[in-house]
């Protein structure tokens, strides 16, 4: 054996290269490059053609075309404005950003060359095989949560204004007063964080720590699959995942071949063939690789298909929204400052003066609205999670539940979501007679029939006898028909037959065959596709078993025991170009030849003898959402088949254009073939999609299906499954590769009304290379979009041009390690926890069992806790806005003095134990209850028009907070006696009683907790009043004086509110009241 053998590597990576994650990438030789389109020669004429709009624009006789819209990108002029409106986060990002770019310089990627099982030889140093989902580590936590919470303009703002207070011109009241809040808001954030950073440690130490057989020169050791280091070499057991990218050196099975899945990869679960490195292979024994001096040369790491795009965070849009707010809020600030510093004259130090004027005003941005906001989502999550009807459920972003109730478009894998990818048998047609699934028994029957008949005649030199031929002409031919269809299916497919070793067997290839349990309930099929193997089951059922198959026959056995065996002299795979497979046959015992093929019925069609059937059960077929394929065959004679060899032979010897070659020799036998029947197979879908499908159109979200599987299956799946209702057309965009054809094809779609849209990813490709903008408006107009053949880097680009097309919320479900980047780049994604792993369910926001889950998650915990959020958020904002007007209303009375009104533990007493319980509460306020939310999934639609907070609402609350800031202080300044303490009792007595009275009036739904918290706040204060000798007069406090005083002005400023309320409710209900009423 020569000293080195240079191995040629199934992928390009090392025998156990750094894992860029079997869940997330991987590199294989099917990879399918990012396709290169050159600029057409009719690029300027084109543009002199633009995309039609209207429909007038076909009846128009002077010109075809109407001109769609471009986008236009505005530049904004970079001055202060700029700088204030944001341009001061921008610049820091970018620096920031450079500062990583920096410290995390890419190095470059090179060739590598591994030496097998000599992990030392390496010449370069690599990262470690695990997998890393934590945002932080242990020297980036606390500056990493820091840099997320102050670049809200809101917690910002608080940091200067108690900085502030360490300058003694400028100091209003006691420290604490401003620090214990915003610690507090910081204590909480920073908790949640390492609680959720946690829960990432702990999943990826499960990933990471599942064991592997280690091959070792003193033999088998077990090491953890982050232990795992370049040139290792590692036994993968059966059903075990593939820890890392590796080069596939040595099966057990004698031929070289073993059967992998790529869920991780493409997400489709059927088996594919691969065959080991033939030097390798041979090999005696697997220690012999330690005796080989062996390396692998691979090519330097390339961008494909498998690459993983992630984010460092995420931020809800109610956030976003909120912190526009509180930008308003600022400027009202800044502004009722200046008012009160002209009012005053400009007089003395002004400056000073209206920076304490901005110290006093500064209740008017809430620093408690970050923390009720981070608690109330918590709270949001734990019920979710506490949901018995949708178990399982898992929140592993506590950052964004609200988003949940904001989504316009749902991006949906097929395979493992939609579908169990499970295909089971359905239809059998042979022209003149269809069997369905009750009457399975009949074929049966005639299989038996035919096989019996044909083994009598080939076991006696006479024709059979009269009584053995006495059953009517017509069902011998029907007999005859369906044994031929069904011996065509048990021997067209590439489906292999695979058995169990026996217990307590070693595995190794020369004991293999002793080892293995050849009786049929320990018999599997592995095939590269899943219909392949449902077609197999089925001949099995009916009598017709495939019970041994290697690279040169087959053999099947028939009802009766007999033993059939096939030579396979051709084999002819499927393509997504040729949409169909052959087989070339010798029958062993009669030496007849035969070729059989199945196919598409679009590829068939035109193949098949003359019939008057065939488009329209195919037809009928698809639309019940059956997978068709339509089977042939053709009888060939011994020098029909020797000439065509020899032709094949010299065609694929040639040096050009052999595909082509290849293909025309192989059409010579595609002529006049004999119809034998059509297949119908269903892909099993997931328990109850079609009304959670239904469900979630019902409330205004639009479904987009992204798959990589084929076209036919894809459109199949969008039927059976209702995406596409049976009255919508669908338009299948045809296959383009220049611009001038997709302008054309663009055209096209236009005229369409009221479609469904199918489009594969190549053609997808050339239209967002040149008409992005028109493509994504076009689509957005259709209800139902099904993207095929969709790499995971185009299924994340489909979801950014959306959310940058739309400016809508956008979600994003999947099961497979090739949904991660499209799970990544939606505002929420949600995983499924399937068959194809955990890597979909461990990189989402949001991890679910099943499909139908998704209806509850949206429609009801996604729109109550927008709800609640919104009116948590306004009303933090209100009590922070009524306290504030008070303090305007007073300093105005008293010369405009910048003296504050209230001081100490009655201001951090006010936001905290006195109002914070029952304001908190809300996050249980409910308008209708979860029953009638699924049975109306109608009004989810209106939270997609954000107007449970705008700033429409916002203002709404604001009038509400001046009235009822200047009603109690006017009040209390109208009825207090003879001191000014009476005014701060009467004033903050009724202003406590007004934030509980409203909280009643803000609840729709009462829960027991509600109760309790109102209860526990006013016991709390009336307790505290007994402490606060310095603030309260405590004589005074207990006349009746004082109690009718604060009577009066609280119904005052609530009883206006409640008669409002009514009266809207009766005479413009909202949506839900009508359900509930």
């Amino acid at each position: 054996m020569a000293d080195r053998i240079p191995l040629r590597p199934v992928r390009g990576a090392a025998a156990a290269d750094r894992k860029r994650a079997a869940y997330y990438r991987a590199a294989g030789p099917g990879a399918t490059r990012p396709t290169r389109y050159q600029l057409e020669d009719e690029s300027a004429h084109l543009d002199e053609m633009p995309l039609m709009m209207s429909e007038e624009g076909f009846e128009n006789d002077e010109s075809d075309y109407h001109s769609l819209p471009r986008a236009r990108i505005t530049q904004r002029t970079r001055g202060l404005e700029w700088f204030v409106c944001g341009g001061w986060k921008f610049l820091c990002t970018s620096c920031c950003d450079w500062l990583i770019n920096v410290c995390q310089r890419k190095r470059e990627l090179r060739a590598r060359t591994v030496w097998l099982g000599h992990p030392e030889k390496c010449e370069e140093k690599h990262p470690r095989n695990s997998i890393k989902n934590q945002k932080y580590n242990v020297f980036t936590f606390i500056p990493g949560v820091l840099y997320e919470q102050f670049k809200f303009f809101l917690n910002l703002y608080f940091l200067v204004v108690s900085c502030s207070q360490f300058v003694p011109a400028l100091k209003i009241g006691y420290l604490y007063t401003y620090w214990a809040p915003l610690g507090f808001v910081l204590a909480v954030t920073i908790t949640r964080e390492a609680v959720d950073e946690f829960r990432r440690f702990q999943r990826d130490k499960e990933v990471n720590s599942q064991l592997y057989s280690k091959l070792t020169v003193r033999g088998k050791v077990q090491v953890k699959s982050s232990d795992i280091q370049v040139g290792d070499l590692i036994i993968v057991e059966k059903n075990q995942r593939v820890p890392s990218d590796m080069v596939f050196l040595r099966t057990s099975e004698k031929a070289g071949s073993c059967f992998i899945r790529t869920d991780q990869l493409d997400g489709e679960t059927d088996w594919k063939l691969k065959v080991a490195v033939s030097c390798t292979q041979r090999l005696p024994a697997l220690g012999d690789l330690f005796s080989i001096n062996a390396y692998v040369h691979a090519q330097k790491p390339l961008l494909d298909i498998h690459s993983f795009e992630g984010t460092f965070t995420r931020v809800g849009l109610l956030d976003l929204e909120l912190n526009q707010l509180t930008k308003a809020l600022f400027l009202a600030l800044v502004a009722l400052s200046v008012v009160m510093v002209t009012l005053q004259g400009f007089v003395g130090p002004w400056y000073r003066n209206l920076f304490r004027f901005l110290l006093l005003f500064s209740y008017i941005i809430p620093i408690s609205l970050r923390v009720n906001l981070d608690m109330g989502k918590a709270a949001y999550g734990w019920l979710i999670m506490a949901d018995g009807s949708i178990p399982g459920t898992v929140v592993r972003t506590s950052t964004i539940p609200e988003e949940l109730g904001r989504l316009v478009y749902l991006l949906t894998d097929k395979t493992g979501t939609l579908t169990q990818n499970e295909m089971v048998f359905k239809r059998l047609h042979l022209g003149t007679v269809s069997y369905g699934m009750d009457t399975m028994d009949e074929i049966q029957s005639h299989v038996r029939d035919s096989c019996s008949q044909l083994h009598y005649q080939a076991t006696t030199s006479t024709p059979p006898r009269k009584a053995q031929s006495s059953a009517p002409k017509v069902k011998k031919s029907v007999s005859s028909r369906v044994h031929e269809a069904v011996k065509a299916i048990a021997l067209c497919h590439n489906v292999t037959p695979v058995y169990e070793p026996r217990a307590g067997g070693t595995g190794e290839a020369e004991h293999a065959e002793v080892d293995q349990d050849f009786s049929d309930e320990n018999r599997t099929y592995q095939a590269a596709s899943p219909d392949e193997v449902a077609l197999v089951q089925w001949t099995e059922s009916v009598g017709l078993t495939l019970v041994n198959r290697d690279l040169t026959s087959m053999q099947l056995r028939t009802p009766s025991g007999q033993i059939l065996t096939y030579s396979v002299l051709q084999t002819f795979p499927f393509t997504s170009e040729s949409k169909r497979m052959g087989v070339i046959v010798r029958d062993e015992s009669t030496a007849e030849i035969t070729f059989y093929m199945k196919g598409a019925d679009v590829a068939m069609s035109t193949i098949v003898q003359y019939n008057d059937w065939l488009e329209e059960e195919c037809g009928n077929m698809a639309r019940e959402g059956l997978r068709t394929l339509v089977v042939a065959k053709r009888t060939l004679t011994e020098e029909q088949y020797q000439d065509f060899e020899s032709r094949h032979a010299q065609a694929r010897l040639s040096v050009h254009d052999r595909a082509l070659k290849v293909a025309a020799v192989l059409e010579s036998l595609e002529r006049d073939m004999q119809l034998l029947c059509v297949t119908g197979v269903e892909d099993r879908l997931q328990e109850h999609v079609r009304p959670t499908l239904e469900t979630l159109r019902n409330a205004g979200i639009k479904i987009w299906m992204l798959t990589g599987d084929k076209l036919e299956t894809a459109t199949c799946i969008a039927k059976s499954s209702h995406l596409v209702s049976r009255t919508q057309d669908i338009h299948v965009f045809r296959p383009v590769t220049s611009r001038g054809e997709a302008h054309l094809e663009l055209n096209a779609f236009r005229r369409k009304h009221d479609c469904a849209l199918v489009i594969s990813g190549d053609s997808l490709e050339v239209c967002l290379r040149y008409y992005e903008h028109e493509l994504v408006e076009l689509a957005c107009q259709c209800p139902a979009v099904v993207c095929c053949r969709c790499s995971p880097t185009q299924k994340a680009r489909i979801v950014k041009l959306l959310r940058q097309h739309t400016h809508r919320r956008t979600c994003a479900i999947g099961d497979g390690g090739n949904d991660v980047s499209m799970i990544q780049a939606a505002d929420c994604g949600i995983g499924i926890e399937g068959k194809e792993g955990k890597a979909a369910s461990l990189a989402a926001d949001f991890s679910i069992q099943r499909f139908e889950h998704v209806g509850r998650l949206l429609v009801v915990h996604g729109r109550s806790s927008y709800k609640r959020s919104a009116a948590l958020g306004q009303f933090v904002m209100h009590r922070g806005l009524v306290i504030s007007t008070m303090q305007a209303v007073f300093s105005s009375i008293f010369y405009f003095a910048s003296v504050p009104l209230y001081q100490g533990f009655l201001m951090v007493g006010y936001a905290t134990v006195y109002t914070m319980f029952p304001v908190f509460s809300l996050v249980l306020d409910q308008d209708v209850k979860p029953e009638m939310a699924m049975l109306y999934p109608e009004l989810y639609k209106d939270l997609t028009k954000g107007r449970s907070l705008s700033f429409k609402t916002f203002f709404i609350w604001v009038l509400i907070s001046i009235y009822q800031g200047g009603i109690l202080m006017f009040g209390a300044l109208v009825l207090f006696e003879s001191e000014f303490v009476h005014v701060v009792a009467i004033s903050f007595t009724a202003l406590v009683l007004t934030e509980l009275l409203m909280v009643a009036l803000t609840v729709r739904t009462w829960h027991w907790l509600m109760v309790v918290a109102e209860f526990l706040s006013l016991g709390c204060y009336v307790a505290s009043l007994a402490f606060l000798n310095e603030y309260f007069d405590v004589a005074f406090i207990t006349t009746v004086t004082f109690l009718w005083k604060v009577s009066a002005i609280t119904v005052v400023s609530c009883l206006p509110l409640y008669v409002l309320k009514y009266l809207k409710r009766k005479l413009s209900p909202p949506s839900y009241s009508k359900l509930t009423s």
